[in-house]
Protein backbone atom coordinates (compact mmCIF):
# COMPACT_ATOMS: atom_id res chain seq x y z
CA UNK A 1 0.00 0.00 0.00
CA UNK A 2 1.27 3.42 -0.92
CA UNK A 3 1.21 6.17 1.66
CA UNK A 4 -0.10 9.65 0.90
CA UNK A 5 2.31 12.51 0.63
CA UNK A 6 -0.45 14.87 1.86
CA UNK A 7 -0.80 15.26 5.63
CA UNK A 8 -4.00 14.00 7.21
CA UNK A 9 -6.87 16.45 6.88
CA UNK A 10 -9.20 17.19 9.79
CA UNK A 11 -12.34 16.23 7.88
CA UNK A 12 -11.07 12.74 7.25
CA UNK A 13 -11.26 11.95 10.98
CA UNK A 14 -14.80 12.82 12.06
CA UNK A 15 -15.30 13.05 15.79
CA UNK A 16 -18.62 12.88 17.67
CA UNK A 17 -18.65 16.71 18.00
CA UNK A 18 -18.63 17.04 14.19
CA UNK A 19 -21.58 14.65 13.88
CA UNK A 20 -23.54 16.54 16.54
CA UNK A 21 -22.90 19.90 14.86
CA UNK A 22 -24.02 18.52 11.47
CA UNK A 23 -27.16 16.98 13.00
CA UNK A 24 -28.05 20.27 14.75
CA UNK A 25 -27.59 22.26 11.52
CA UNK A 26 -29.80 19.82 9.59
CA UNK A 27 -32.47 20.02 12.30
CA UNK A 28 -32.47 23.84 11.97
CA UNK A 29 -32.86 23.65 8.18
CA UNK A 30 -35.76 21.18 8.45
CA UNK A 31 -37.46 23.30 11.14
CA UNK A 32 -37.14 26.49 9.04
CA UNK A 33 -38.45 24.69 5.96
CA UNK A 34 -41.50 23.64 7.95
CA UNK A 35 -42.20 27.25 8.92
CA UNK A 36 -42.14 28.50 5.34
CA UNK A 37 -45.53 27.76 3.79
CA UNK A 38 -46.32 27.81 0.12
CA UNK A 39 -49.66 27.49 -1.60
CA UNK A 40 -50.36 24.08 -3.04
CA UNK A 41 -49.71 23.77 -6.74
CA UNK A 42 -52.81 23.32 -8.84
CA UNK A 43 -53.28 22.90 -12.54
CA UNK A 44 -56.32 23.51 -14.65
CA UNK A 45 -56.76 22.79 -18.29
CA UNK A 46 -57.13 25.91 -20.37
CA UNK A 47 -60.07 25.86 -22.74
CA UNK A 48 -59.14 25.39 -26.37
CA UNK A 49 -59.56 28.74 -28.13
CA UNK A 50 -58.73 30.11 -31.52
CA UNK A 51 -55.37 31.91 -31.47
CA UNK A 52 -56.88 35.23 -32.57
CA UNK A 53 -59.79 35.13 -30.12
CA UNK A 54 -59.69 37.14 -26.89
CA UNK A 55 -61.97 37.32 -23.90
CA UNK A 56 -65.09 39.32 -24.68
CA UNK A 57 -64.53 41.46 -21.62
CA UNK A 58 -60.87 42.28 -22.31
CA UNK A 59 -60.29 45.86 -21.17
CA UNK A 60 -58.87 48.47 -23.49
CA UNK A 61 -55.33 49.60 -22.64
CA UNK A 62 -55.22 52.52 -20.19
CA UNK A 63 -53.63 55.51 -21.91
CA UNK A 64 -52.49 56.90 -18.55
CA UNK A 65 -50.10 53.94 -18.08
CA UNK A 66 -48.25 54.34 -21.38
CA UNK A 67 -44.86 55.95 -21.89
CA UNK A 68 -45.08 58.13 -24.99
CA UNK A 69 -42.14 58.93 -27.29
CA UNK A 70 -42.27 62.64 -26.42
CA UNK A 71 -39.44 64.91 -25.31
CA UNK A 72 -41.12 67.08 -22.70
CA UNK A 73 -38.06 68.58 -20.95
CA UNK A 74 -39.38 67.90 -17.46
CA UNK A 75 -43.01 68.93 -17.94
CA UNK A 76 -45.74 66.32 -17.64
CA UNK A 77 -47.47 64.61 -20.54
CA UNK A 78 -51.14 65.30 -21.20
CA UNK A 79 -53.55 62.89 -22.90
CA UNK A 80 -56.62 64.97 -23.84
CA UNK A 81 -58.32 62.42 -26.13
CA UNK A 82 -58.60 58.66 -26.35
CA UNK A 83 -60.75 56.19 -28.24
CA UNK A 84 -60.78 52.39 -28.07
CA UNK A 85 -61.77 49.51 -30.28
CA UNK A 86 -60.42 46.41 -32.01
CA UNK A 87 -58.26 47.79 -34.81
CA UNK A 88 -56.52 44.66 -36.07
CA UNK A 89 -59.30 42.07 -35.80
CA UNK A 90 -57.69 39.98 -33.05
CA UNK A 91 -60.61 40.37 -30.66
CA UNK A 92 -58.66 42.57 -28.24
CA UNK A 93 -59.33 46.30 -28.06
CA UNK A 94 -56.56 48.80 -28.72
CA UNK A 95 -56.54 52.39 -27.51
CA UNK A 96 -55.71 55.38 -29.70
CA UNK A 97 -54.40 58.31 -27.67
CA UNK A 98 -53.59 61.91 -28.55
CA UNK A 99 -50.74 63.01 -26.29
CA UNK A 100 -48.61 66.13 -25.92
CA UNK A 101 -46.33 67.91 -23.49
CA UNK A 102 -48.26 70.23 -21.20
CA UNK A 103 -47.58 73.80 -22.24
CA UNK A 104 -48.40 77.03 -20.47
CA UNK A 105 -49.89 78.60 -23.56
CA UNK A 106 -50.50 78.04 -27.25
CA UNK A 107 -51.48 74.78 -28.85
CA UNK A 108 -48.66 72.25 -28.39
CA UNK A 109 -48.29 69.72 -31.20
CA UNK A 110 -49.73 66.31 -30.46
CA UNK A 111 -48.76 62.79 -31.31
CA UNK A 112 -51.44 60.23 -32.09
CA UNK A 113 -50.49 56.77 -30.85
CA UNK A 114 -51.92 53.25 -30.95
CA UNK A 115 -51.59 51.37 -27.65
CA UNK A 116 -51.88 47.69 -26.81
CA UNK A 117 -52.05 46.09 -23.41
CA UNK A 118 -48.77 45.03 -21.86
CA UNK A 119 -47.57 43.79 -18.50
CA UNK A 120 -47.63 46.74 -16.16
CA UNK A 121 -49.58 49.07 -18.45
CA UNK A 122 -50.02 50.05 -22.05
CA UNK A 123 -47.39 50.03 -24.79
CA UNK A 124 -47.13 52.27 -27.86
CA UNK A 125 -47.09 50.08 -30.98
CA UNK A 126 -47.71 52.64 -33.73
CA UNK A 127 -47.49 56.38 -34.31
CA UNK A 128 -50.26 57.72 -36.54
CA UNK A 129 -49.29 61.39 -36.21
CA UNK A 130 -45.84 62.45 -35.02
CA UNK A 131 -45.48 65.58 -32.86
CA UNK A 132 -43.03 66.89 -35.46
CA UNK A 133 -45.95 67.21 -37.89
CA UNK A 134 -47.12 70.23 -35.78
CA UNK A 135 -50.74 69.05 -35.70
CA UNK A 136 -53.37 68.86 -32.99
CA UNK A 137 -56.22 66.37 -32.72
CA UNK A 138 -59.67 67.96 -32.37
CA UNK A 139 -61.91 64.88 -32.66
CA UNK A 140 -61.03 61.21 -32.27
CA UNK A 141 -63.15 58.08 -32.76
CA UNK A 142 -62.76 54.36 -33.39
CA UNK A 143 -65.61 52.61 -35.19
CA UNK A 144 -65.60 49.23 -36.95
CA UNK A 145 -61.80 49.02 -36.80
CA UNK A 146 -61.30 52.47 -38.36
CA UNK A 147 -59.63 55.37 -36.55
CA UNK A 148 -61.08 58.76 -37.51
CA UNK A 149 -59.49 62.03 -36.39
CA UNK A 150 -59.87 65.70 -37.17
CA UNK A 151 -56.41 67.23 -37.44
CA UNK A 152 -55.74 70.92 -36.94
CA UNK A 153 -52.67 72.60 -38.37
CA UNK A 154 -51.15 75.81 -39.66
CA UNK A 155 -50.91 77.09 -43.21
CA UNK A 156 -47.66 79.00 -42.54
CA UNK A 157 -45.20 79.84 -39.76
CA UNK A 158 -46.84 83.29 -39.56
CA UNK A 159 -50.07 81.86 -38.10
CA UNK A 160 -50.08 82.24 -34.27
CA UNK A 161 -49.61 78.89 -32.50
CA UNK A 162 -52.80 79.46 -30.53
CA UNK A 163 -55.06 79.44 -33.55
CA UNK A 164 -54.74 76.60 -36.11
CA UNK A 165 -56.17 77.67 -39.47
CA UNK A 166 -56.24 74.30 -41.28
CA UNK A 167 -58.63 71.44 -40.60
CA UNK A 168 -58.85 67.99 -42.20
CA UNK A 169 -60.49 64.72 -41.24
CA UNK A 170 -58.48 61.56 -41.88
CA UNK A 171 -58.90 57.84 -41.30
CA UNK A 172 -56.53 54.96 -40.60
CA UNK A 173 -57.26 51.31 -41.34
CA UNK A 174 -55.15 48.31 -40.39
CA UNK A 175 -54.12 46.57 -43.61
CA UNK A 176 -51.20 44.32 -44.45
CA UNK A 177 -49.54 44.76 -41.06
CA UNK A 178 -49.63 48.56 -41.04
CA UNK A 179 -52.01 51.48 -40.64
CA UNK A 180 -52.98 53.09 -43.94
CA UNK A 181 -54.01 56.76 -43.83
CA UNK A 182 -56.73 58.11 -46.12
CA UNK A 183 -58.88 61.22 -46.25
CA UNK A 184 -62.18 60.54 -44.52
CA UNK A 185 -65.24 60.17 -46.70
CA UNK A 186 -68.64 61.52 -45.82
CA UNK A 187 -71.08 58.74 -45.03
Amino acid sequence: MQTSAVPDLAHTHARPAHWLATAAAMACVVALAGLVRSEPATATAAPATHARQAPADAPAPDAATATYPLTCAGVPTAVPRTASGDLDGDGRPETVAAAHCQAGSGTPPQGLYVLTGAAGGARVVATLVAPGDALSVADLAVRDGVVTATLLGYSSPDVPRCCPDERRTVEWRWSGGTFLRTTATDS
